[in-house]
């Protein structure tokens, strides 16, 4: 149980997870039926939807989000723990659950329950919401996380799994969430699935329906071991919908998962490929059988035609835009970081460094890894990604022509022209700024050609297209040589694309490999939302999170407009001592603010005009004013200037009072407009200048 195998056992389950979720979402609708699926596919041996980039999904959302409640609030968290933790990090009815109706899904429920302040584990009761609800699938898709962090110990995952999910539910739904996360934590040490299953098994009550519904499965498999179909109308006939009430039952979707989990045989494809035609909830179970399975497998060759087009991305649809752009191998690193700190094991020095990391850092130290690069040609592939190979990303320029040229990059940032669909509505902030230092390692490794192929660093603006060099050409070596840049200022213009422009100018095709590593994007930066530079997409402001409230472009600026409380936030979680400006005019209302340091919707210092002053205030559940002075009632736009720099905070308003405070709670976090009851307000320009 080294912390490389922790590692790669997490990463290759978090790809399991993700192809299985990608596999059976395009027939996860009632339309689909296990007839209707089976008639028109037949027997699934591949992705049923060429997807360009898959949007957020809840079962990928939850394994994201619901683990940071052990960064925010200890390794021993409790069940109201983490009901802060989904409502500091869930906007209202967007993104991350499905939001079904109070009373119909089971997440809708738990949280309007949470809101109205009924705490976890309350809040998912069967005393509450009652058994359709409280049983529901949703106690055992979202928990994958907590057997990734307890890896070879599933008699704990099981318990935090079901301290987690109680959230929302109840009863057999805390079965559910106990069987996933033990059988996951077993993957990590058990040689076979029956192993890994029986383990799982011993940590449900024996005398609940979840526990006799994976037994009748396992019965089944044994009498007829190579027939799943048949194991199917078994499941229709003593276990099915009909006899299980609301959307989406636990019970008929753990047949599914047992099922897919015994005749898959362990092997991760053809799990969650038994698991899609099953029908049902087919996204749900073919995500937990991907992640238990790929967890006990490791990653294998013959997974690339389900993993190459994950191509290590995941996008999510919590509050903290720049989150919702997860690096899978980063997203790995830190659930082994914190299954290291549960076990109480060392940490290794450099995953310590990228536990708060404001830029990013790929070392494609994971076998195949790409970390999200991409690659285009003008005519045809001639430039393609290959995965990582002895820590370095290979690609392979296959026979480039001249004045064909192509690019290798990494994308930061995401259009809704990206995406062929937003079920999950993804809030997405850029991950990098103006004026951050980009460097990288190259090498070249020449097979036929003249020696005229050539490089150079560039980056892509997002609304103009632009192709921006940032660096001479160069010849790559045959030894690592660096290139290194600084993001160049793009007036409010974010950047989509960092990477290579490749060109070549021989007479012979070339034929050879361009190897990449320490890919790196580091320093202070600085983001500009410029109404002249902003689109509205995806329900609000490009660049931008939201929680309730309108948000949108008018008469030149942003406008704010609730009849609540609203928020509205851009920037990096992880940036530290900032200096935010808002040029804000109060049309409405008592509360005017700009936040900073923002973790989500309830934890962060915000300062502006509000009933009457100029205030500095901390929100962390409840209010508390750090500082105020009086100041003269006017709706004339204001200039709002605000420091954080370690624990000294600051706001003043240009030719006006400030205010100071110090207070160490919140070291991070993003920046962005709020108020904090009904009202309307106009911003102009909005800067966040990282100091740190």
């Amino acid at each position: 149980m080294t912390p490389d195998h922790i590692l790669n056992r997490i990463y290759a389950g978090v790809i399991g997870k993700a192809a299985g979720v990608r596999l059976g979402a395009p027939v996860e609708p009632t339309i689909w039926t296990y007839e209707r699926i089976r008639d028109t596919y037949g027997e699934i041996t591949c992705y049923l939807k060429d997807f360009r980039t898959f949007a957020a999904d809840d079962d990928t959302n939850g394994p994201l989000y619901f683990t940071r409640v052990l960064r925010d609030y200890g390794l021993d968290f409790s069940a109201a723990d983490m009901g802060r933790t989904w409502l500091n990090y869930a906007a209202e009815e967007h993104g991350v659950f499905w939001w079904g109706g109070f009373g119909r899904s089971t997440e809708h429920t738990a949280w309007a329950n949470l809101r109205a302040g009924i705490p976890s584990p309350r809040s998912g009761s069967i005393a509450q919401n009652g058994a359709a609800v409280a049983e529901q699938i949703g106690g055992q898709i979202f928990i994958d996380g907590f057997g990734w962090v307890h890896p070879g110990d599933p008699v704990r995952a099981a318990a935090a799994a079901a301290r987690a999910a109680s959230v929302a539910h109840d009863g057999e739904g805390l079965e559910g969430a106990r069987f996933v996360a033990a059988a996951i934590a077993s993957a990590f040490t058990s040689r076979t699935v029956a192993e890994a299953f029986d383990t799982a098994m011993a940590t449900l009550n024996p005398a609940g329906t979840y526990f006799a519904v994976a037994r009748a499965v396992a019965a089944f498999h044994a009498a007829n071991p190579d027939d799943w179909r048949a194991c199917r109308d078994m499941l229709t006939a003593d276990w099915g919908y009909d006899r299980y009430p609301g959307v989406c039952h636990i019970i008929p979707n753990a047949g599914v998962l047992v099922m897919a989990l015994l005749y898959g045989g362990g092997e991760m494809c053809r799990t969650i490929e038994i698991a899609t035609m099953a029908g049902w909830d087919t996204d749900c179970n073919a995500g937990n059988a991907g992640a238990i399975i790929g967890t006990l497998q490791g990653l294998q060759p013959h997974w690339d035609k389900y993993r190459n087009p994950i191509n290590d991305l995941l996008i999510a649809s919590g509050v903290i835009g720049s989150v919702n752009i997860a690096d899978i191998p980063g997203f790995a690193r830190e659930l082994a970081t914190l299954a290291l700190q549960l076990r109480g094991d060392p940490v290794p020095v450099e995953w310590q460094e990228e536990w708060e990391r404001k830029g990013v850092r790929f070392d494609f130290t994971l076998p195949g890894s790409t970390h999200g690069f991409r690659a285009t040609a003008r005519n045809g592939p001639q430039v393609v990604i290959r995965g990582a190979t002895d820590g370095a990303l290979e690609i392979l320029l296959d026979r480039m022509e001249r004045d064909e040229p192509g690019r290798v990059f990494w994308k930061p940032f995401f259009r809704r022209a990206d995406f062929e669909d937003e079920r999950y509505r993804p809030m997405l902030t850029p991950v990098v700024a103006d004026g951050q230092h980009v460097s990288m390692r190259v090498r070249l490794d020449p097979w036929e050609g003249d020696g005229h192929l050539r490089v150079a660093p560039f980056v892509r603006r997002t609304l103009s297209g632009a192709i921006e060099e940032t660096g001479a050409w160069q010849v790559p070596p045959g030894d690592w040589a660096e290139i290194a840049f600084d993001i160049p200022d793009g007036s409010g213009d974010p950047v989509d694309e960092i990477g290579l422009c490749i060109e070549y100018f021989g007479r012979i095709k070339f034929l050879g490999r361009l190897f990449l590593t320490d890919f790196r994007v580091d320093g202070p930066g600085r983001r500009v939302l410029d109404p002249a530079h902003l689109v509205q997409e995806w329900g609000t402001i490009l660049q931008c999170s939201w929680n309730r409230g309108a948000w949108t472009l008018s008469d030149g600026a942003i406008q704010g407009h609730t009849a609540t409380d609203a928020d509205l936030w851009t920037g990096n979680l992880y940036a530290t001592d900032q200096r935010v400006t808002a040029d804000l005019t109060p049309l409405a209302g008592a509360s005017h603010l700009v936040s900073f340091r923002a973790q989500g919707t309830a934890r962060f210092y915000a300062a502006g005009v509000q009933d009457g002053h100029l205030v500095l205030l901390r929100e962390d559940f409840g209010t508390e004013i750090l500082a105020r002075v009086p100041l003269a009632a006017s709706v004339e736009e204001r200039t709002i200037t605000i420091e954080a720099i370690g624990d000294r905070l600051s706001a003043r308003i240009e030719g006006g009072p400030t205010v100071t405070a110090r207070c160490g709670r919140f070291r991070y976090g993003m920046a962005g407009l709020r108020m904090a009851g009904p009202g309307r307000m106009r911003v102009r320009r909005f800067t966040i200048e990282e100091l740190a």
